[in-house]
């Protein structure tokens, strides 16, 4: 027993000792380096250098230039990589090499090489280890003693927005900035900058802060604001104060202005956060970003790709080209609007707030997409001071708001989709009569107070023709109850409602809403209840009528597919003549809704809505008026507009009269 607990305790012993004598391996040793490197632990790494090395480098030196390289070139997706050697491979003496290579990405493109790197064998506190015996070269092979690595960069230009004719409604032009020279304020000093401020509606004092900056000289130049080329009174009064001088800047021009400031959007300086949240796409600190509209939306292929240059300069003055990216300018797009209809449209809304679309019924193509009221992008792209941005926010007819964005109660201007429902259903007939005297209905006594009410008595009974003419909200409520829930919900899904807009700017999508009562799906039948449209989807809902059943796809890109179906087949080529037809008799017809829209020798059809709002029946609420229109015979102009707020104006008839102008002109 005795013998046993010797042998053990020799065996315990003899492998202490052994573990005590094994002596690190230098393949290890750098592989730990490596790891170190490519998780860019540098102050950690720094521990792994010879002492040979750290005489020369200090901690902070060696990290600071690890991270101001790796900072200023931008590199990502670093991959440093070492295979170690076979087991059994000894170092011949207290030195070794080892080959390994880096990947990484930059700021002009990938980069990539190979190298070796030594690795000594040193006495540190009585233990023996292997350390790097590092030089610049790790950083790159071209690096030397000396050198310096130096970046430019090329800005790309920013692509333009055109429209269907080439006009510009984005484009890159000069703005006028605005300065002043310290030493010409001579004694006037306070009452200059008084005078600036209140002219570009600025705080003295954030002038006063940039004039004593501290890189600023007297006889320097100090950048204050950038204002329109097209401000002309504003630029006169400030050059014609002492001191204030301009220059002529870069800066995105919107030539439309607040007709398509909406739709097109604008660029600003790019913030802290979305610096943070697009990292690693290009972006620094300088750069100007989409704020809203399709500056935003086409972000991506607006921006370009900076070009960027990336050398080592030797201590002798030579330069060596380590890495380069070429410019990548901004892609222009094109789209299917018509700047010069966009205008007329914008002007014959007169700030009214409302939305209006018009398309090309047969292609799809987008011809003019307007919100009122509006802001001047130029204006919000130069700098607004946060008085004028309150302004605008607290501005009671919200001209900040995207009008055409959002979706709204469409009113009557549904009731040719549910007359195509009903007549796909089998639920009406072209033939098929109401006869229901006076100007209100309910289906029973369930529903207790509340009615459907008329625009007019037709003192007689009411065919579809009729129901069209006149806008009669019983016939198309009866038509919505005989049909149910289940069918008029999907009859108004076929026409895309609930469904995501295959469109390139965001739209919401119209909604169904609840129709879990009777008197919900009666209203819903003339355009009240919770449905809603946007005003994209009304234009693009009524293009079956003109394509024998088939809704065409709405498009803004020139580049899109051109008179793509979005939905085939809605109804029957019949059934789209006859709605057709009986929209054409809302206009001519004397007694129809939209007489008054009526142009000789320009046939005319359409149809009007009223959207109304109010808590109670009974009571007097706010309203918005809707009114589309095309040309029967020859549809290459289709428009849909809503006016919010009508009910002292005539209800649908300003959408009427405005719409009727457009089409004249």
């Amino acid at each position: 027993m005795r013998k046993s607990i010797y042998l053990l305790l020799a065996a315990f012993i003899v492998t202490v000792l052994a573990s005590c004598n094994k002596e690190p391996k230098p393949e290890d040793r750098f592989d730990e380096y490596i790891k170190l490197w490519n998780a860019q632990k540098f102050d950690k790494m720094y521990e792994f250098l010879s002492d040979k090395v750290k005489e020369k480098v200090t901690k902070e030196e060696f990290t600071s230039r690890y991270e101001k390289v790796y900072r200023d070139l931008e590199i990502t997706d670093l991959k440093v990589k070492f295979d170690k050697p076979e087991e059994g491979s000894k170092p011949k003496e207290d030195k070794i090499e080892f080959p390994f290579s880096v990947k990484m990405n930059s700021i002009a493109g990938p980069i990539k090489f190979n190298h070796s790197a030594k690795l000594i064998k040193e006495k540190r506190e009585d233990e023996k280890n292997w350390y790097v015996d590092w030089d610049t070269t790790y950083i790159f092979p071209e690096l030397k003693k000396g050198d310096k690595i130096q970046v430019s960069t090329i800005p790309a230009k920013r692509g333009e927005i055109l429209d269907r004719n080439g006009n510009g409604l984005a484009v890159n032009g000069t703005a006028y900035e605005i300065g002043i020279v310290p030493e010409k304020m001579g004694e006037h000093r306070e009452e200059i900058i008084n005078q600036v401020a209140a002219l570009l509606e600025m705080e003295p004092e954030k002038i006063g802060k940039l004039l004593n900056a501290g890189w600023v000289q007297p006889n320097y130049f100090v950048p204050i604001k950038k204002i329109s080329k097209e401000d002309r009174e504003l630029f006169e009064k400030l050059v014609s104060i002492p001191s204030v001088l301009k220059k002529d800047v870069e800066a995105r021009v919107y030539p439309y202005k607040e007709s398509a400031a909406h739709l097109i959007g604008y660029v600003g300086p790019i913030t802290a956060d979305e610096l943070k949240e697009l990292e690693g796409k290009g972006y620094s600190s300088n750069d100007m970003i989409g704020k809203r509209g399709l500056e935003q939306v086409l972000e991506e292929r607006l921006k370009g790709e900076n070009g960027a240059k990336i050398t080592i300069k030797k201590a002798d003055g030579i330069e060596v080209l380590l890495k380069e990216k070429e410019v990548k300018n901004g892609e222009n797009i094109t789209l299917t609007i018509d700047a010069e209809l966009q205008a007329k449209v914008f002007k014959e809304m007169n700030g009214e707030p409302g939305t209006a679309s018009a398309i090309n019924p047969k292609t799809g193509e987008t011809l003019a997409l307007v919100s009122s009221p509006s802001f001047d992008p130029n204006k919000a792209a130069l700098g607004m001071s946060s008085s004028q941005w309150k302004e605008l926010q607290d501005n009671k007819n919200q001209p900040l708001l995207t009008r055409f964005k959002a979706t709204y109660a469409p009113g009557s201007v549904i009731k040719p989709l549910v007359a195509a429902i009903g007549l796909k259903e089998g639920a009406i007939t072209p033939e098929k009569t109401i006869n229901v005297k006076g100007k209100q209905w309910q289906k029973d006594n369930s529903w207790g107070n509340y009615k459907v009410t008329r625009v007019k008595d037709p003192k007689g009974p009411v065919n579809l023709e009729k129901a069209l003419v006149y806008s009669d909200n019983i016939y198309f409520a009866q038509t919505a109850l005989e049909l149910g829930k289940e069918r008029f919900a999907t009859g108004l899904k076929m026409f895309g409602f609930e469904e995501e807009i295959p469109y390139p700017f965001p739209i919401e999508s119209s909604k169904l809403g609840e129709m879990d009562t009777e008197i919900k799906l009666a209203d819903s039948g003339y355009g009240q209840g919770q449905v809603e449209m946007s005003i994209v989807h009304l234009a693009a809902s009524y293009t079956p009528f003109i394509n024998k059943g088939n809704m065409i796809k709405p498009v803004l890109f020139k580049e899109e597919a051109k008179g793509e179906v979005w939905h085939e087949s809605i109804i029957s080529e019949a059934e789209a003549n006859l709605i057709n037809s009986d929209l054409l008799k809302v206009v001519e017809d004397p007694q129809g809704t939209a007489h008054t829209a009526k142009i000789d020798g320009y046939p005319i059809a359409g149809k009007t809505g009223t959207a109304e709002f109010k808590k109670h029946q009974g009571e007097k609420g706010t309203e918005n008026g809707s009114f589309v229109a095309y040309n029967a015979n020859q549809p290459e102009i289709l428009i849909a507009m809503m006016l919010e707020n009508v009910q002292d104006k005539g209800g649908s008839k300003t959408a009427v009269s405005k719409v009727k102008k457009i089409l004249s002109k």
